[in-house]
């Protein structure tokens, strides 16, 4: 029936070691996801800080224009580049207002999460299954 029994057994030995490997790097991920939410609450600051960095801004009049505002130049705008700066002033104001209620850590823990929970379903099927073959195959041999 067994036409390669060491062929088998590397098979089931290299198997059962990556749905190890699996659970290993799901549970870590856990481990360390869960010690910067409640132990290292500092560690996700600088995450804060770079997620809301503001919207860029552009410019609907020429650099030597800004050039004379910036010096306290008086500029007159067309109506057209009235309408940019206003339609700019209202994207900023939408942007600003949906920025306020996202919150980027908690959507980066949440993808990690879910990302270590897949290794995890993932990998531990595979090593029971894996593992509880070499078992048998241990019990069968032994009883030979």
């Amino acid at each position: 029936m067994e036409k390669n029994p060491f062929i088998r057994t590397i098979y089931l030995y290299l198997f059962t070691l990556v749905g190890l490997v699996l659970m290993v790097i799901g549970s870590a991920g856990l481990v360390n996801l869960g010690l910067r939410t409640f132990v290292f609450t500092k560690a996700d600051e600088d995450d804060r800080a770079t997620m809301k960095a503001p919207m860029p801004t552009y410019a609907p009049i020429s650099v030597d224009e800004a050039e004379k505002a910036a010096e306290g130049e008086a500029i007159i705008l067309t109506e057209d580049e009235q309408a940019a700066v206003q339609r700019w002033l209202s994207d900023y104001a939408d942007w600003q207002s949906a920025e306020e209620s996202k919150d980027y850590v908690a959507a980066r823990r949440s993808r990690e999460v879910s990302q270590n929970l897949a290794f995890i379903i993932v990998g531990l099927p595979l090593y029971l299954y894996h593992w509880g073959l070499i078992k048998k195959d241990r019990i069968k041999n032994e009883k030979k």
